[in-house]
């Protein structure tokens, strides 16, 4: 191998934590009560309207509009009218957001296996590369990755092939030399083996961690 390519959310960043503290914290200050059931709610109309997003239905401000709209009445919270309103609202969530944002403790460990490897480093991720690059950023793992490609540059999303081969491009690599690491079975492991990668998954429910894939 000469390179590693990463998934980033729920990979090398907790999403799922961040986001669960984040709506946990952000509901009662609208008046409502953050039920397991809620959270969970969150999460169901969060990836609904970010596929939406990732098929170019949406932008990434407007998949956040969509979010408040659909969760919104869930706590019986007036919608805004207005996207400026909306936008306004959605910081409160933003806020506490990224004020959690945080690396797994294998995270860092694993990247600095694949440096001392001495293989290029890079990170895939269906996402905004602003967000995406202040996570890795925020996180403290910017300085071990040498290339960042994000769906909203590439125009594709995973699991077209081409978001696989502009990246192994980007490292300087062929796709044959390249290994993917993520959660996403069919993102993650599935789609860059088709496209001649080799790929491992990342099972945490299960209790598996980054290093032990290294």
């Amino acid at each position: 191998m000469k390179a590693v390519i990463f998934d980033l959310d729920n990979t090398l960043f907790d999403h799922t934590a961040s986001a669960t503290y984040a709506v946990r914290a952000w509901v009662p200050e609208l008046g409502g009560v953050a039920t397991d059931e809620l959270v969970a709610q969150w999460f169901v109309i969060e990836e609904r309207v970010y596929n939406a997003y990732l098929a170019r239905e949406l932008t990434h401000q407007g998949q956040r509009r969509a979010r408040l709209q659909a969760f919104l009445p869930l706590i019986d919270h007036p919608v805004p009218p207005t996207d400026a309103e909306l936008d306004q609202l959605f910081t409160g969530y933003l806020a506490h957001y990224k004020g959690s944002w945080t690396a797994f403790p294998d995270a860092r460990p694993a990247l600095e296996v694949a440096h001392g490897n001495g293989w290029r480093i890079g990170v895939l991720t269906n996402g905004n590369p602003a967000q995406q690059n202040a996570k890795l950023a925020a996180i403290g793992l910017a300085d071990l990755v040498d290339v960042v490609c994000t769906s909203e540059e590439l125009g594709v999303s995973k699991p077209a092939p081409e978001t696989y081969l502009r990246t192994c491009q980007a490292l300087g690599v062929d796709p044959a030399d390249t290994l993917m690491i993520g959660d996403n079975l069919e993102l993650d492991v599935l789609a860059p083996r088709a496209a001649g990668l080799t790929a491992l998954h990342l099972d945490r429910p299960a209790g598996m961690t980054l290093t032990q894939l290294l």
